[in-house]
């Protein structure tokens, strides 16, 4: 298999555990529960667009903002690996906490960034291109990013099957698969730190 190739299969993995679209199921229905069809589309297309965007923004500038700051890769693992763990932490404890947003704008904020495209997407996609490189990365990006698409397309369909409990399970399953990235993260960052003489 070529390494371009197995590179994105590897990438996919921990950005599909960040985005954590399943688990923003619940959250994306209680944001569009009211609306119409068109009006729907609409939201799940600007939370798209806005992520990918944002996503690529932030790899463009984020290494070069880290250099002029003095910011190395093992530190930016260490400091992702425990946003990512409070993350899921906080997921894991108040799993009911409500964001009572709504409007013309829900899909670019909160949809968008920071649901789909937060600090746990944002941080792994910048580790993963130091492991796997730009265009894995994005292509692993955009793999995860249709997949969101498709689930919150299917919304309705998804949480009949599903369940509203099972949609939470699931949520929480995601979100210890998340809490074990972020461990891995933070000791391979100190293993960075180690070799690189702190």
């Amino acid at each position: 298999m070529p390494w371009e190739i197995k590179a994105s299969l590897l990438a996919i993995i921990p950005i599909f555990v960040a985005m954590d679209a399943i688990g923003v199921l619940p959250i994306f229905t209680s944001f569009t529960e009211e609306m119409k069809g068109r009006e729907r589309k609409r939201v799940v297309r600007d939370s798209i667009l806005t992520g990918f965007v944002v996503s690529l923004g932030f790899l463009a500038v984020g290494k070069l903002i880290f250099t002029i700051i003095g910011v190395t890769i093992p530190d930016f693992k260490v400091a992702g690996g425990i946003i990512l763990l409070v993350i899921a932490i906080h997921d894991l404890l108040f799993p009911e906490k409500k964001r009572g947003i709504a409007g013309e704008t829900v899909g670019f904020v909160p949809l968008g960034v920071p649901l789909i495209v937060g600090p746990a997407v944002l941080t792994t996609i910048l580790i993963s291109v130091d492991a796997y490189g730009y265009i894995s990365t994005i292509i692993s990006l955009i793999v995860n990013l249709i997949f969101a698409w498709w689930v919150f397309s299917r919304a309705d369909l998804l949480i009949r099957l599903l369940g509203e409990g099972g949609a939470k399970g699931l949520a929480k399953v995601v979100s210890l698969l998340l809490a074990a990235i972020a461990v891995m993260m933070i000791r391979r960052g100190i293993i960075g730190m180690i070799q690189g003489g702190m």
